[in-house]
């Protein structure tokens, strides 16, 4: 007799779809998770993102993704899963924050040019009916060509990435940039990284894809 298999967590009926609240109205990182098709509202969390002295980036990224996702937790009474995520790029050590300004970005992308750019990217997602909070951190490198300074005028003029950090959008026109990205998960870079993100919904009990 054959023995039955051991679950690492209850498979929930396949109807049943989790309540999702996104804490972040960031429109990019809302396109991202429509890519899983699941229903879910939004809202704005109230955080300080300051950096903290001598904080390091990563842990940085983690401790403001794990703040949005409570701030948005301790409000909500509609939610199951409240998901949290920031994002920072680091140059030589120095994080990179959005330029907000033309000038700012043309600087950034100067400085960028033959450098390796690394992306850090946090999430934090909150089970509002344990209280358990499970968080994943993705770590990608983008490789930048050399840019000459009409490239980067161009290519600003174009898509005026100004709300963006690092100055640029890698799905659209900001590939013409890059000479490579070492990555898990090219969604992370945008600003969500959906892999870790689907890993951990499948701990909590919902195996995707399901139908809502």
């Amino acid at each position: 007799m054959l023995n039955s298999p051991v679950l690492s967590h209850p498979k929930l009926p396949s109807s049943a779809c989790p309540k999702l609240t996104l804490a972040s109205t960031s429109p990019f990182r809302q396109q991202l998770l429509q890519k899983l098709h699941l229903p879910f509202d939004t809202a704005k969390p109230e955080v300080d993102e300051t950096r903290l002295a001598n904080e390091p980036v990563k842990q940085m990224v983690q401790r403001l993704s794990r703040l949005k996702a409570e701030a948005v937790a301790n409000q909500t009474t509609n939610a199951r899963l409240v998901i949290g995520s920031d994002q920072s790029a680091v140059l030589n050590g120095e994080a990179l924050g959005k330029p907000h300004s033309f000038e700012k970005a043309f600087e950034q992308l100067k400085a960028m040019q033959r450098q390796s750019i690394f992306f850090y990217t946090g999430l934090c997602v909150i089970d509002t009916q344990t209280g358990k909070a499970y968080e994943a951190l993705d770590t990608t490198e983008v490789v930048f060509r050399h840019l000459s300074d009409k490239a980067i005028k161009t290519y600003l003029e174009i898509e005026q990435p100004f709300n963006c950090a690092g100055s640029f959008k890698s799905e659209g026109l900001g590939i013409t940039l890059f000479e490579a990205i070492h990555t898990q998960d090219p969604n992370a870079l945008i600003g969500l990284p959906l892999i870790q993100l689907t890993t951990i919904l499948n701990k909590i009990g919902y195996e995707l894809p399901i139908h809502c």
